[in-house]
């Protein structure tokens, strides 16, 4: 058998600086030293191997550490020991001693120990299984094949992965050097009696178990008590306690079920719970063993439980024992909170920390068929006692499986209750409706205004001094006086008028604001909106610790909503740092769903000064749920609203009033655009699309293409293109890459032509605007010297397709009206007068500008002809001959109808050009009107040449049927130049092209011949790819 001992922690004790050891048989192991703390907490393991449960006995003593005793260094004073019979445990039907606290037992100047309180210690004990080896005298020692006292195996407790790596004992002796110095310090502690323990363990045979003392802070429920009793006490003792506040690690789920927080929290946390033990079933959780709910007492009384169970194993971490402890926080019969905290100390550093995860169970909102509803929130946390090396790793490997659990939990739970659909949950209507009865009148909003010391002070010496007028007897005339005109007779006088003057000015200057504040209330609060489509709905509840800008610490804010391109503002609010708005604001129907809303608060001065921003924040709808969206609390950032910590409280609604109507409108709209056919995607292939990229349900696809991400290794996947967003995922060998961002974010789309690094094939360059995107800095291939975020995708099957269909999504989300109409002006003016960049794109040359250096009759037919633009191997085989390298080229595709188009790119070799040129070339080939050939039109652009930025070369390939000949054909070929820039050398340069490529070009098309007519007479066939 295997004896489990774990050692929790212990309080009160009389030393600050302490370790325990256990002891089962002559097997002996320790914990860690833990200074400068009464109340340690060890949260230990230590496993022993047992052959006679009836006569062993665990013994478990807490030791003060001395940091002077010494170079051999005993353990220091014994506080105090506990004795467990392990017959105790083996009695339990679980053969389990759930986590209790015993007294220590101290011992006195005779050697003997007496139950003087020094302390308590929380302890767990487990039998399991049986024993393998044949010998219980060795210890065990993880991560080392050395044995301990000549035995077999190792026995002993289990060593952590923290203790191996940050324990500052020595890590592992040989078994005769550790029994030798055991054996001098046990002496030395006798001479020394330093530990009068250490010389009594084994001297009594006949060892009574010491009471249990976790009574005195658990009280167990009487049997006949139930569950449904215990709450209905916890509720009797509940103080009005708030409920907590969700975890810092996030939200695992948040959902809305057709069930009273009662029934759900009996559902979830009865014992028994048959729910329990079905997910136990769907996670392989094993050996689930619930213990009592009792009650903890103290300072506040409440409704605790542990529950152990053997976790599955996974591809990392073998099974391993958690244990939780599950702790009712709040419980009034409407609202209940329990806390978990879970702890599993055989996993890699699991010493180091624990996972708490805060069930909320608060009713839902009222429904119209007058059910109950109740949302249940989880949030979870990770709590390090120490800080590991690995910290980040251990993080990041506790949220993944918390949320894999979880997503477990939550399919599981739908499965038994109803849950609500995100538009019962926000009940819009309701919510709004409250917060327009709710709105504060004129009345009361002026009376909070304006009383205040000011204004009170102001209107005393207003009525002070006109009752002293009314008092007072008309003066006479003297001084610079004259009739009508009566100067102040003393400085005494002059000071009252001043301070009066003053006061009056500023109580004018409070009413022109308040005035002029409460004119701008109406401008949007209430406006209803206009139109179909998405309808967003805003509403601002209240604001808390907004900074105060003027003297007396306070602002007068209002709040700008700015949502594609159309803003929102509301009320303002007087003389305040934690305003009450209840403002319902509304935007006109959108044609497409919004992506991001902007929100700014300002400091109102009036309607001509400029307005201080007293901070702004950003909300994507993309990250939120409309759950989320309906109940949210948002932090400002900004100086001034970070030092001040300023929230704003909203409840945002996005309605789809023409439900797929909207999106095929849209969709329209963006065939246009796009110049292709834009189908609606089914149902299916949309909820694919929105859980790979966790998306809200309104999101739907637009289009996808297969491409490759250019990084430092080329990438293959998919792109995704929907109305919000562009996405990115690929799955290479089971290791995945997925991004996206929104087209707001996109600062510019580039086309590069093709190149030897993109293998022939034209690229396509997303760039982000500066700090953002950073979600999708993964994928991205480099960044510019502003710090912008650069994403190449290549290999497009039909770039053009691809590259329209990004650009028409990019521009009708990102321009105005006004900008894409000049955008587009300016497209159709670069096309009528631009001349061909890198990409070679085809030019109408006028056949005059064009010389025939080649003409003449082929004895093969025009199929046979055609096949050196086919892109097979002819082609390839005849342009290697004739001096290209690295050839390379894509695909024909359709462009217009009945016109391809394609890209080349290659070197010349030095045979053909001293400088030994990059070559990029776009081809176009159309049938004749007849149907009897072809014509196939090139642009040539040469790179490291002289001058080659200042010219383009034009071929023109006319390939039609011989009338001499059935399996004939007349091929000629027309070459021309295109300058972009004059040069004196422009007649040598254009001779010495055309003597060049009317050589060149005889020889390629002699080389086609021949290999054509070769391969017909020896029957093979070249094939294109």
């Amino acid at each position: 058998m295997r004896l489990y001992v774990y050692v929790l922690q212990a309080k009160d004790l009389l030393v600050r600086d302490s370790h325990v050891k256990v002891q089962v048989g002559k097997n002996k192991s320790k914990t860690r030293i833990l200074k400068n703390n009464a109340n340690p907490v060890w949260n230990e393991e230590f496993v022993f191997r047992v052959q006679d449960v009836e006569d062993e006995e665990v013994l478990v003593s807490v030791f003060n550490h001395d940091d002077d005793s010494g170079f051999l260094h005993s353990s220091g004073d014994s506080m105090g020991r506990v004795r467990i019979p392990v017959r105790s445990v083996a009695a339990k039907d679980s053969q389990v001693l759930p986590p209790t606290w015993f007294s220590l037992e101290q011992p006195n100047k005779t050697g003997k120990f007496t139950n003087k309180d020094c302390g308590k210690i929380l302890l767990t004990i487990s039998l399991r299984g049986k024993g393998h080896g044949t010998s219980s005298n060795g210890i065990l020692y993880p991560h080392s094949n050395v044995n301990a006292e000549d035995s077999e195996e190792f026995i002993g407790p289990c060593v952590l992965a923290h203790e191996v790596f940050h324990s500052k004992a020595p890590s592992v002796m040989i078994a005769d050097g550790k029994h030798f110095m055991k054996t001098i310090a046990s002496r030395l502690e006798k001479i020394f009696n330093k530990n009068e323990e250490a010389s009594r363990i084994g001297d009594s045979s006949d060892v009574s178990s010491v009471p249990s003392d976790y009574e005195d802070c658990v009280e167990e429920l009487p049997s006949s008590l139930s569950f449904k009793e215990a709450i209905e006490m916890l509720q009797s003792r509940d103080d009005n306690r708030e409920m907590p506040e969700n975890l810092q690690g996030g939200i695992l789920l948040d959902q809305v079920y057709m069930v009273s927080p009662y029934d759900l929290n009996t559902f979830l946390f009865a014992p028994d719970s048959q729910f329990r033990k079905d997910l136990a079933e769907l996670q392989g959780t094993k050996d689930l063993q619930e213990g009592p709910w009792q009650w903890k007492s103290g300072d506040i009384s409440c409704l605790s439980r542990v529950v152990s169970y053997l976790n599955a194993a996974t591809k990392l971490v073998k099974a391993v024992i958690a244990t939780e402890q599950q702790t009712y926080i709040k419980a009034n019969g409407c609202e209940f909170a329990v806390m978990v905290n879970v702890s599993t100390p055989e996993v890699p550093f699991g010493n180091t920390f624990n996972i708490e995860l805060l069930y909320k169970m608060i009713p839902g909102p009222e429904l119209s068929s007058g059910e109950e509803s109740c949302r249940l929130i989880i949030s979870w946390a990770i709590k390090f006692h120490q800080s590991p090396m690995m910290k980040g790793m251990i993080e990041g490997g506790a949220r993944q499986g918390v949320k894999g659990s979880f997503d477990q939990f939550s399919n599981l739970l739908a499965q038994n209750l109803k849950t609500l659909d995100s538009t019962d949950v926000s009940e819009k209507d309701h919510v709004l409706a409250t917060l327009e009865t709710e709105h504060q009148s004129d009345w009361k909003l002026a009376t909070d205004y304006f009383w205040n010391f000011t204004l009170v002070s102001a209107t005393f010496m207003v009525l002070y001094v006109l009752w002293h007028i009314l008092l007072s007897e008309s003066s006479k005339v003297q001084g610079l006086e004259f009739y009508g005109l009566d100067l102040p007779d003393s400085f005494g006088e002059l000071i009252t008028c001043a301070m009066l003057v003053i006061q009056v000015e500023r109580v004018y200057n409070m009413v022109s604001h308040f005035v002029q504040a409460r004119l701008q209330r109406g401008n949007d609060h209430g406006v209803k909106s206009q139109g179909d489509g998405w309808v967003l709905t805003v509403a601002l509840i209240e604001g808390v610790n907004l900074a105060g800008l003027e003297s007396t610490g306070f602002s007068d804010p209002y709040v700008v909503f700015t949502c594609n391109g159309k803003t929102r503002t509301s009320s303002v609010k007087l003389q305040t740092s934690d305003p009450q708005w209840k403002d319902v604001l509304e935007f006109d129907a959108m044609e497409e769903p919004p992506s991001v809303l902007d929100v700014e608060v300002f400091d109102f001065d009036g309607p001509f000064d400029q307005a201080t921003s007293l901070g702004h924040a950003e909300i994507n709808f993309l990250k939120h749920t409309s759950t989320e969206l309906a109940e949210m609390w948002v932090s400002l950032e900004g100086k001034l609203a970070q030092s001040s910590q300023s929230k704003l409280h909203l409840r945002i609604f996005l309605d789809n009033n023409k439900g797929v109507e909207t999106i095929k409108v849209y969709l329209t709209k963006m065939e246009k655009e796009v110049g292709k056919k834009l189908n609606l995607r089914s149902p299916q292939k949309n909820s694919t699309f929105q859980k790979l990229f966790a998306l809200p349900p309104e999101e739907f696809l637009i289009s996808d293409f297969t491409c490759q991400l250019k990084r430092k290794l080329p990438l293959q996947g998919r792109l995704f293109l929907s109305a919000r967003i562009v996405g990115f995922y690929a799955n290479l060998f089971g290791y995945k890459t997925k991004f996206f961002f929104l087209w707001e974010d996109v600062n510019d789309i580039q086309l590069l032509p093709p190149s030897l690094a993109s293998v022939g094939s034209p690229s396509l360059v997303i760039i982000l605007r500066k700090g953002r995107g950073l979600d999708a800095r993964h994928g991205t291939k480099s960044q510019d010297e502003e710090g912008r975020l650069r994403f190449y995708f290549q290999s497009f099957v039909s770039f053009n397709v691809a590259s329209r269909t990004i650009m028409a999504l990019w521009r009708t989300r990102t321009l105005t009206p006004d900008q894409k109409a000049q955008v587009a002006e300016e497209q159709q003016d670069q096309e009528e007068t631009s001349v061909p960049e890198d990409t070679g794109s085809i030019l109408d040359v006028e056949d005059s500008k064009m010389s025939r250096v080649y003409a003449a009759e082929l004895p093969i037919s025009i199929d046979s002809a055609m096949e050196m633009f086919g892109g097979g191997k002819l082609e390839y085989k005849i342009m290697e001959k004739s001096g290209c390298l690295n050839y390379a080229t894509s695909l024909w595709e359709p462009v217009k109808p009945d016109v391809f188009e394609r890209h080349l790119s290659y070197r010349f070799s030095r045979l053909v050009s001293i400088f030994g040129g990059e070559v990029m070339c776009t081809q176009e080939k159309s049938p004749l009107a007849n149907g009897e050939g072809w014509i196939v039109n090139e642009v040539m652009t040469l790179h490291d040449v002289p001058f080659g930025d200042h010219f383009r070369i034009h071929f023109r390939y006319e390939i039609e049927k011989s009338s001499l000949a059935y399996n004939a054909c007349k091929c000629a070929v027309l070459v021309g130049i295109t300058w972009l820039k004059s040069t004196k050398f422009q007649q040598r340069i254009t001779r010495n092209i055309t003597e060049k490529f009317t050589n060149r070009l005889k020889e390629i098309i002699g080389l086609v011949e021949r290999e054509i007519l070769f391969a017909n007479s020896t029957g093979c066939l070249y094939l294109t790819e």
